[in-house]
């Protein structure tokens, strides 16, 4: 396989902070944050606010706005409850209890965040476990690499901590590593102490912004360059990785140019393009994303293509084409949870394979854990994506005021017919000869459109006196009695119907 051209780019301004990874030159990852930025990562001295033995879970008030979730098997067990054969959420959390947790999901919705009692603090190179002895090198690097690794920290890891080497430690000397480990075993004898003056709820510990996490937790030998538009960032990026990766300073380069950084490298359409629910392939063909509260549901259709040789090949074909376009859809709006795609049936067993093959593929290069199973017999692949953030999609979207999210408003018949039937209701009820109704400008022409004359048919109808008139402060669905009277005399009222 070829090797993969990889870049950075980090944006900085007074508004947001946006990190792109572009492979090949074409974007795959994009990261927003905003003033107000996620907390994953960050350690609270919490208060527990209910324990939910049905649930076995417990709310923990950290002080954001919503309480966080901290499920039973995210805890660690205090002395003496280690051998308890089932794990209780009752004889692990009191109502009021004092519990340092870190934030490893934002609140999404109408969930709040939810957070963990194993602390791990990331470096550069390792990942540090204060509660944990387990001891792992990432599995994504060669055997014999992992060996080494293995072998030069496990001789220094203090007892009863474990220790996480990550991807990037490849090719790292032992200096490198033990600089790395003793710098997290101060990091963590500070926010231990910090606990222990803090009064819940209360953060004791803050990760990285954006663009310094980045760097620490993905720039590596495998990058060609990171471009940096802002001056001030680009000091700070390398001013951390002259302490920690001195070998990568000479990559990292700071945009001068007039135009934007990512308007040089054309990333608008791709960003544009990752809020439409359809995506175009290359040959004609096109994915179809949907979003549901339990899954995404991705539909792959030829569109366009006709193929030169047979509809099977043709088959074939767009489905490769989706299926490394599902996936960078999938890491560039980082989404999360169950993905079902909806692949074109094909008839041929080696087929299937190659196109498992191709997804499989595609999915190695994907930095967020996922897992994915065979070509069901109707032709769908489920995936499965660790879910960590909002999302592209919600960073950059707010829900429509006009449909609530459905994606679809009333018909303007449906709207015709209900305020007209609203209207009915109130003239039958009501006691007066005359009304005057308001009705929204938009439901106002509906009602008087060329050919119709509502007022008339309800004069006609009732017997009453009917004026319609249109009334900026009134809602769409709404039908309002602006005055209501007998023989001159009006009194003042106001209906809604919505």
């Amino acid at each position: 396989m070829a090797m993969v051209a990889r870049e950075m780019l980090i944006s900085h301004d007074n508004n947001e902070t946006q990190v792109a990874l572009l492979e090949d030159q074409e974007l795959v990852e994009l990261y927003i944050e905003r003033p107000k930025r996620s907390v994953v990562g960050n350690v609270y001295l919490g208060k527990v606010s209910d324990v939910l033995p049905g649930m076995q879970a417990a709310f923990v008030d950290i002080g954001l706005e919503k309480n966080a979730f901290l499920y039973v098997d995210e805890v660690v067990a205090p002395e003496g409850v280690e051998n308890v054969p089932k794990r209780d959420i009752q004889q692990l959390l009191k109502v009021g209890q004092q519990v340092m947790v870190q934030v490893i999901k934002d609140a999404m919705g109408t969930k709040g965040a939810r957070v963990t009692t194993e602390i791990s603090l990331p470096g550069r190179f390792l990942v540090l476990m204060p509660f944990s002895t387990f001891v792992g090198v990432s599995k994504k690097l060669p055997d014999e690499e992992r060996e080494r690794l293995h072998g030069i920290i496990d001789q220094h890891i203090p007892e009863g901590t474990g220790v996480i080497v990550r991807t990037v430690a490849q090719g790292a000397t032992s200096r490198d590593l033990i600089g790395d480990l003793e710098f997290l075993l101060r990091l963590w004898k500070r926010v231990n102490h910090q606990s222990e003056d803090a009064l819940a709820p209360e953060v004791i510990y803050t990760e990285m912004d954006l663009a310094l996490r980045f760097v620490r937790d993905v720039f590596s030998d495998e990058f060609r360059r990171l471009i940096i538009d802002d001056k001030p960032t680009f000091d700070k990026v390398v001013s951390f990785l002259k302490k920690t990766s001195p070998q990568l300073v000479k990559r990292v380069l700071l945009h001068k140019e007039r135009v934007p950084l990512f308007e040089q490298y054309r990333l608008q359409d791709a960003i544009d393009g990752a809020l439409k629910r359809t995506v175009p392939l290359p040959n004609g063909g096109h994915l179809t994303i949907d979003r549901t509260e339990a899954l995404i549901a991705v539909d792959v259709n030829t569109g366009k293509f006709v193929g030169k040789r047979n509809l099977e090949d043709t088959i074939l074909r767009t489905n490769l084409e989706a299926a490394d376009e599902v996936v960078r859809q999938l890491r560039l709006r980082d989404l999360g949870g169950i993905i079902v795609v909806d692949f074109i049936d094909m008839e041929e067993a080696g087929n299937k394979a190659l196109l498992l093959q191709r997804l499989g593929a595609a999915l190695d290069r994907d930095r967020t854990k996922t897992r994915m199973s065979d070509v069901s017999r109707l032709g769908l692949v489920e995936i499965t994506r660790k879910n960590v953030t909002d999302g592209l999609y919600n960073v950059l979207t707010e829900v429509c005021p006009h449909c609530g999210g459905e994606g679809r408003v009333v018909s303007r018949q449906t709207r015709r017919i209900a305020a007209e039937r609203r209207m009915r209701s109130i003239l039958r009820n009501g006691k007066s000869d005359a009304y005057l109704f308001g009705l929204n400008p938009e439901t106002f022409q509906l009602v008087t459109e060329p050919g119709l004359n509502v007022a008339a048919s309800l004069r006609a109808e009732l017997g009453r006196q009917v004026t319609i008139v249109p009334d900026n402060d009134v809602a769409p669905t709404e039908v309002r009695v602006l005055i209501e009277g007998r023989t001159g005399i009006f009194s003042r009222r106001s209906f809604a119907s919505r």
